[in-house]
């Protein structure tokens, strides 16, 4: 592994997770009529999906030297993927692309308010730890993971990983996503310990810790983080954002009022924002109002990515953004 500083480190970000679209149905009610009955909705779209990709998406928006790690099938939905996300500046060179296996793909009913989600894994769970080029590694500033349930087999070299970036001289972050299993274990506590960031959402910070509060989650997720004080940017939904200061000191943002069309990926977008601003090192209720600023515009469209913002419109609404501290 290379020393840091050995090579240039001309990736910002280097995201390693799932590479699957979506088909989001949007409509006040989505949900399917069975019985071969056939129901009228607003839209269907073929979009860009995955915390991963999404977030990838949202950095490089943002201004941000993006590569994927990732696995996809030799299909349509992977070549989509593929396509999309290096139309949106995503480095995707060293996504593996396997014969056989069908790429992950997800559908998603929503409805402004709400959404369901019905996801096939495919190629979701095939990345492994070795598909991360060591020569990658040491060009990047930061390694990001999403979707950590969904992926068992990376999910165990995490900490392995973890510490092969820290020893090229990177940053790391996580984020869990939902436990379809609901059990909330698989080794995530390993994982923890060797991030620099953690930003799961609310529902998840808790069961992550057994806690029912979540500012209480939070300030366990710093302490099991790296050296005991990782940074903790945990998302609210509508209610915008929390993260855990120095001291166990809690901030949190409230976002401006946005007319909203589809809530997909917003949590994703929110993790784009935030590592944008924590990269470029900037205090840490400016990265909070930044995340919460990326995660409520990205809220604007269908699907995860169209609505995400370039940095100087995120920076205009962030700067509108109260973040007060809570006791």
């Amino acid at each position: 592994m290379a020393t840091p500083g050995a090579r240039t480190r001309n990736i910002d970000l280097l995201v390693v997770g799932e590479v699957n679209p979506d088909v989001v149905v949007t409509d006040p009610d989505p949900r399917p009529a069975f019985g071969q009955a056939e129901r009228i909705v607003e839209s269907i779209r073929l979009v860009i999906g995955s915390s991963s990709a999404i977030a990838a998406c949202g950095a490089a928006r943002l201004g941000l030297r993006v590569a994927m790690v990732g696995v996809v099938g030799d299909d349509a939905l992977g070549r989509f993927m593929l396509e999309a996300l290096a139309g949106r500046g995503v480095d995707v060179a060293a996504c593996r692309v396997v014969a056989g296996r069908p790429t992950g793909a997800s559908v998603i009913l929503g409805n402004q308010t709400d959404r369901a989600i019905l996801t096939a894994t495919g190629t979701i769970a095939d990345v492994r730890a070795a598909d991360v080029p060591a020569a990658m590694l040491a060009r990047a500033r930061h390694l990001h993971v999403g979707s950590f349930y969904l992926q068992p087999w990376l999910a165990a070299e995490l900490p392995a990983l973890f510490r092969l970036a820290h020893e090229a001289g990177a940053t790391t972050s996580i984020d869990p996503n939902w436990d379809p299993s609901e059990r909330w274990d698989g080794g995530f506590a390993a994982v923890a310990a060797e991030a620099d960031v953690l930003l799961p959402n609310a529902a998840e910070a808790c069961r992550l810790t057994g806690s029912d509060d979540v500012l209480d989650a939070a300030r366990e997720l710093r302490r099991r983080g790296r050296h005991g004080s990782a940074a903790v940017a945990v998302k609210l939904g509508s209610d915008g954002g929390l993260a855990v200061g120095p001291g166990g000191a809690i901030l949190r943002a409230t976002p401006q009022p946005v007319e909203v069309v589809d809530t997909t990926g917003a949590g994703d977008s929110f993790d784009a924002g935030f590592l944008a601003a924590w990269l470029d090192g900037r205090p840490l209720e400016e990265a909070l109002a930044l995340a919460v600023a990326c995660g409520s515009l990205s809220t604007r469209v269908p699907g995860g990515t169209d609505g995400q913002p370039a940095l100087d419109e995120a920076e205009a609404v962030a700067l509108g953004i109260a973040v007060r501290g809570d006791p």
